[in-house]
Formats: structure tokens, C-alpha cells, sequence
């Protein structure tokens, strides 16, 4: 019995040590397949579709200082020329995208 109490706590605790692992990488899906288009595969906005529509890089102070329920609004509703992603992504989608471009701001 104590053997199988053992190997459940070991479980859970691998999969929630692996769980930031795997939203960094499904927000890096996510935003290689709905936003790297526009803002850029290392967010610098350097793509024709986002120099035409004059998309800020993610390392313009105003996005640094960008609160995340800010960016998740943004990501949401729309913002400018940006689409709304509402019913598009899911709120953990969401989520997991605003993580991995904040990874973008610290490169």
C-alpha cells in the first residue's frame, strides 16, 4: 500500500513539474499558428503583414508594461487592426500565448 501512495505523489508531482513546460510550448504553437504571421516568429513585428499594419514589437516599453489581463483583453476583443480571438482560442489558449510572449519581451 505504501508503494502505491509512493508512486501516485511521484506522478503528480512530475506532471506538475512538467505542466509550465507544456504551456510554454502550446502557447508557442498557438502563437506560431495564429500570431507569429503578423507580430513575428521573435515578436519584433518584422513581417510585411506587420510592418503594413504598423504593429508595435512586444518589446516596446508600452507592451513590457502591459498588464497580462490587459494583453488578454486585447487578444480577446481586438485591438486596432488585430482580430478578436473570442471563440477562436480558449481562455487557457489565451493564456498560455500572453505566457510564452512574455518569454519574447526577455530575449
Amino acid at each position: 500500500m505504501k508503494n502505491r501512495i509512493r508512486v501516485a505523489v511521484v506522478g503528480i508531482t512530475i506532471a506538475l513539474a512538467a505542466s509550465p513546460v507544456f504551456a510554454q510550448t502550446a502557447g508557442a504553437d498557438t502563437y506560431k499558428s495564429k500570431c507569429a504571421m503578423c507580430h513575428g516568429v521573435d515578436g519584433g513585428a518584422g513581417t510585411p503583414a506587420g510592418k503594413a499594419m504598423k504593429v508595435p514589437p512586444f518589446s516596446s516599453p508600452d507592451l513590457i508594461k502591459a498588464a497580462d489581463a490587459d494583453l488578454i483583453s486585447a487578444t480577446k476583443s481586438g485591438k486596432g487592426k488585430m482580430p478578436a480571438y473570442s471563440g477562436k482560442l480558449t481562455d487557457p489558449e489565451i493564456k498560455d500565448v500572453i505566457a510564452y510572449i512574455r518569454t519574447l519581451q526577455k530575449k
